[in-house]
């Protein structure tokens, strides 16, 4: 018993986990942190036997997503945790959210609701690009905010090339409320800006890194990289309208509908 207290103690300290969710064991699965810190002591004290240990409950591919009562007692504690309602907090914001239409890669309408979240910190940075932009006459337009991790799951299952879609074993960036998807659009003709691709163009031309012979389009995705950069992003590797925030990693895979968050 006190080999097995010994490596779920480890696992506290940050023993590394098996990120694939292919070969995970009852000692090796991704419980969150605290979970893992209550199993330790209980173990090591003698009050629960390592074989009677119960699971939460997770998806085929091993994630247990935050639900929405995990996150509102979250939010209590760590506020800067809120998902805020970017429509509402971002003067001026145009949304064109296509997943809650047919018009994405998938053919079909994933979201109920043409909602647009992120994380506060999140809503702060763009609050600020989307000032700095009004100055050029420019402005922001959103794509995608938070994703709901069912979305990605969907997502990967129609599409499992994790060069554009994000794998379910461990989550994306979307659904922690750390991503944007978005481009520049003029204000006053509400156009977008010209850049290399459309949105969601699963080709080699969409990478912020592939050459680009118009100087217009060139100038224009550097624009956009610029600002989003200064403020605290990064863009993905093979999708110039897809920014995440720097801090992504203190924030939880989410799996809460957007109807969830407008009670």
């Amino acid at each position: 018993m006190v080999k097995h207290s010994q490596f779920i103690f480890n696992e506290c300290k940050g023993f590394p986990e098996k990120e694939d969710g292919r070969k995970l064991t009852h000692l090796t699965h991704p419980l969150n942190h605290t979970w893992r810190c209550i199993c330790a002591a209980a173990i090591a004290t003698g009050l629960i036997l390592l074989s009677t240990l119960t699971l939460p409950a997770q998806n085929k591919y091993g994630l247990k997503a935050t639900t929405l009562n995990e996150y509102q007692a979250t939010i209590k504690t760590s506020p800067e945790k809120e998902l805020v309602d970017l429509k509402k907090f971002v003067p001026d914001l145009v949304l064109d959210i296509r997943y809650a239409t047919t018009n994405n890669f998938t053919g079909e309408k994933i979201y109920n609701l043409a909602k647009a979240y992120a994380r506060k910190p999140v809503a702060e940075a763009l609050k600020k690009i989307q000032a700095e932009l009004r100055l050029q006459g420019l402005g922001i337009k959103i794509f995608d905010a938070y994703r709901p991790y069912k979305a990605t799951v969907k997502f990967y299952e129609v599409y499992k090339d994790t060069t554009y879609v994000a794998s379910p074993y461990r989550g994306s960036r979307h659904n922690r409320g750390c991503a944007l998807d978005l481009t520049v659009i003029n204000l006053q003709t509400s156009e977008e800006l010209k850049m290399p691709t459309g949105y969601d163009s699963f080709s080699k031309a969409a990478w912020p890194s592939t050459p680009v012979n118009d100087p217009l389009v060139r100038k224009n995705r550097a624009l956009l990289i610029n600002v989003m950069q200064k403020h605290g992003f990064r863009v993905n590797s093979s999708e110039w309208w897809h920014f995440d925030f720097i801090g992504w990693k203190k924030f939880e895979v989410l799996d809460i509908d957007f109807e969830e968050l407008e009670e």
